[in-house]
């Protein structure tokens, strides 16, 4: 019965989910902030669970909603310049086919007989519909923002809560897993450390490479700084290439077309500024975290967005960090029984 009801709970609970899920993660991360407001203010406990969600709508959600409503603006200029024809790639091919050395004659023949106007044509093909499938469903957006509000209304009334009950909440979960106290103490202490860990060491450290790289857009004049810096900041959730896919191209892109200079500047600022930047802020704002490879955290990336849409790139890596860790505390304990044996 236990579980029966159990599931049909969660099932109860599934349209809200994400909800849910952001407002326990950021109950977790600000819950230091709530415990200072409350030693500042002691016995006034709604006050303090208050105070912390206004600051999380001060310092989170009002930036992220200026941020979006910004990249929707850009978006539509660039679109609208490649569309007047002020952003083209063809003079910089043409630069590139003129500069190519003679052993590379045959590769240039290659070039030139691709049909850049059919090409064109083709990708014309796909955006127009997308557009207009896009403008189609445009009817939808009021129910979609309703949607959102009523979403957003119900994580910031459960981070409330989460944040003034947590301790007693916390409790109760301890007392309702059936293990040994030492091993729920553990797992409950790795849950609450993979979320700071998930947050910092690649949440945060994604925005900071996003902002850099928005910063570099915006000093060098290029177009859409803001949606460069975003585009950055989402790949940067995945090791190894992340926001190098963003700027190599649009550097290489600046080199061929002439703009050696700015090509050079954000060549050697991505390298040494916003590359480098995941190697030095990652340890600091992990800290004692769990730490996964980075093939791990690829994998567990991918396979959350996957699985979970959005929220994944969360959700995956938590899970990721939370498997690793079961591991731990069962091998640990598996040689512990050896060694008493």
């Amino acid at each position: 019965m236990l579980a029966a009801i159990s599931v049909v709970f969660g099932w109860v609970l599934w349209p809200f989910s994400g909800a849910l899920l952001w407002a326990t993660l950021l109950a977790i991360i600000f819950a230091p902030l709530y415990r200072r407001a409350l030693e500042t203010i002691p016995g006034r406990d709604n006050v303090a669970a208050l105070f912390t969600v206004v600051v999380v709508i001060v310092m989170v959600l009002i930036p992220v909603a200026i941020v979006i409503a910004s990249l929707i603006d850009q978006g539509g200029e660039l679109y609208q310049r490649v569309q007047n024809g002020e952003i083209s790639f063809a003079h910089p091919l043409q630069q590139l086919r003129s500069a190519l050395p003679d052993w590379a004659g045959s590769i240039s023949d290659r070039l030139a007989s691709i049909d850049l106007s059919a090409l064109k044509e083709r990708l014309s093909g796909l955006v127009v519909p997308a557009g207009q499938q896009i403008a189609g469903h445009a009817l939808n957006i009021g129910q979609l923002t309703l949607e959102f509000v009523a979403s957003l209304l119900v994580m910031l009334y459960l981070l409330f809560f989460l944040l003034r009950d947590g301790d007693e909440l916390n409790a109760r979960i301890r007392d309702a897993l059936p293990l040994h106290p030492s091993y729920t103490a553990e797992i409950l202490n790795a849950f609450t450390l993979a979320v700071r860990g998930t947050i910092k060491g690649i949440v945060l450290v994604a925005l900071i490479q996003g902002a850099l790289g928005g910063l570099i857009f915006w000093l060098l004049g290029l177009t859409a700084p803001l949606l460069a810096g975003a585009l950055m900041a989402l790949l940067s959730l995945l090791p190894v290439l992340g926001s190098a896919l963003v700027w190599v191209p649009i550097a290489l892109y600046l080199l061929v077309a002439g703009s050696v200079t700015k090509g050079i500047i954000l060549l050697a600022f991505g390298t040494f500024v916003i590359g480098l930047a995941d190697n030095f802020l990652r340890p600091i704002l992990v800290g004692q975290s769990i730490q996964m490879p980075s093939y791990v955290v690829l994998i567990a990336t991918l396979g959350g967005l996957a699985a979970f849409g959005a929220n994944g790139f969360v959700i995956g890596p938590l899970v990721a960090a939370m498997f690793l860790t079961a591991w731990q505390i069962y091998i640990g304990s598996k040689a512990q029984r050896e060694a008493r044996k």
